[in-house]
């Protein structure tokens, strides 16, 4: 059955309240409820971790604190309500307990292990379930807002975002015979520059190599200022323990940072980093060159859903080869780099060819003094394929 016209605002005051939760619920999906009797809201919520209490208890609970019985109304609900119990128990067997007669469902659980089965529930207790199409407008916000956890759910690995400011020609930076030792080359501005700082928002781990710590001594800090559950996991790949005591990343250090290395990197360095706070993880490879799906295997084991990777030519190269990066975000500048610059990705010709695979493409364009930078986003692995 399809949406009614009265439901849009309402499911939009739902996907509204889930974006402001976004950073707040992962390792959990990402989700709001709104309950209403026409155009009238009884209760509404979001979904935090640490609150334990789902979106649609919240909403529930908010109703129930006004004096408002919920019985007959409409949930509107971002994601499907679950039907298992984990943390809490169930939420499509709670609406159902409330009397709801609706549920208007942006879209259904991606898990495998439950999708369908909260619908399933509610319809067999006798409440009337609409589900967005996945092409509409709130269909597609939902399903956006929880790539990562249904990526991350079906395939046993952080989803994966690779993040780059390029020229105009498709080059990284500028060759390292131009530029000023640990003094990184703005490409964008900084309207595009400050759009980043919400993919790191939305991210729970940034990972970058330590070429780019020596070359442009970055903290890699989500700088929105905006609220999250847990700290910005910052990742850095070294195999020999490079990192710089005296840089900025670990001057910054508050038990958010962790370095991989190799087997072989010196005991000494690793004592001394973790006398600054920082976690150092060996890996079993003995090679200079660490193992991509290693490390994210290690990142799922510890709850990691999404990781945004901001790197260099060889590890952007790395993360490409080994087919695991799942998300494209590039930003085009208008000022070019020419032939000696350092190419995006080693091994790959341009990105612009790579663009070709991309699925859902869009294009957003930023200011920047008389011209624009562009960003392009789109998908090498749809985290939502098999739904």
């Amino acid at each position: 059955m399809c949406l009614l016209p009265s439901d849009e605002p309402l499911l939009s005051r739902a996907l509204d309240l889930a974006t402001q939760a976004v950073g707040l619920a992962s390792p959990n999906p990402t989700v709001g409820c709104v309950i209403a009797r026409g155009q009238t809201i009884l209760g509404e919520g979001a979904h935090h971790y640490d609150q334990f209490d789902h979106a649609e208890i919240i909403a529930l609970k908010q109703a129930a604190s006004r004096g408002e019985s919920v019985h007959g109304a409409t949930a509107y609900v971002t994601l499907e309500p679950c039907s298992h119990h984990g943390r809490t128990g169930p939420c499509a067997d709670a609406l159902a307990a409330a009397g709801i007669a609706r549920c208007v469902v942006a879209t259904v659980d991606p898990n495998p292990l439950v999708s369908g089965k909260g619908i399933a529930k509610l319809l067999a207790s006798g409440v009337e379930v609409l589900i967005a199409d996945p092409s509409s407008v709130p269909g597609q916000k939902a399903r956006r807002l929880n790539d990562a956890f249904a990526f991350s759910i079906q395939h046993g690995r952080p989803f994966v975002t690779l993040k780059a400011a390029l020229s105009v020609d498709g080059m990284l930076a500028p060759a390292p015979a131009s530029r000023t030792a640990t003094a990184p080359h703005w490409l964008t501005g900084e309207a595009a520059r400050a759009d980043v700082q919400h993919l790191r928002h939305a991210a729970d781990a940034i990972v970058t190599g330590i070429g780019t710590i020596l070359a442009d001594d970055p903290t890699l800090a989500d700088r929105t200022g905006q609220a999250r559950r847990r700290p910005l996991l910052r990742i850095v790949l070294d195999s020999n323990l490079r990192t710089p005591l005296d840089s900025k990343l670990v001057a910054s250090a508050a038990n958010d940072i962790l370095i991989f290395c190799a087997s072989h990197a010196s005991p000494e360095r690793e004592a001394a980093l973790r006398a600054h706070g920082i976690e150092v993880h060996r890996l079993i490879s003995d090679s200079k060159h660490l193992d991509p799906g290693e490390i994210l295997t290690v990142l799922h084991q510890e709850n990691i859903r999404s990781l945004l990777l901001e790197a260099g030519s060889a590890l952007n190269g790395s993360f490409l080869h080994a087919n695991l990066v799942d998300k494209l975000v590039f930003y085009y500048s208008e000022s070019e780099l020419g032939i000696d610059a350092i190419p995006f990705a080693q091994g790959v010709t341009s990105p612009y060819v790579l663009q070709q695979q991309l699925q859902q493409t869009e294009r957003t364009t930023f200011p920047h003094g008389t011209s624009e930078d562009i960003r392009i986003t789109g998908y090498l692995h749809n985290p939502w394929s098999n739904i």
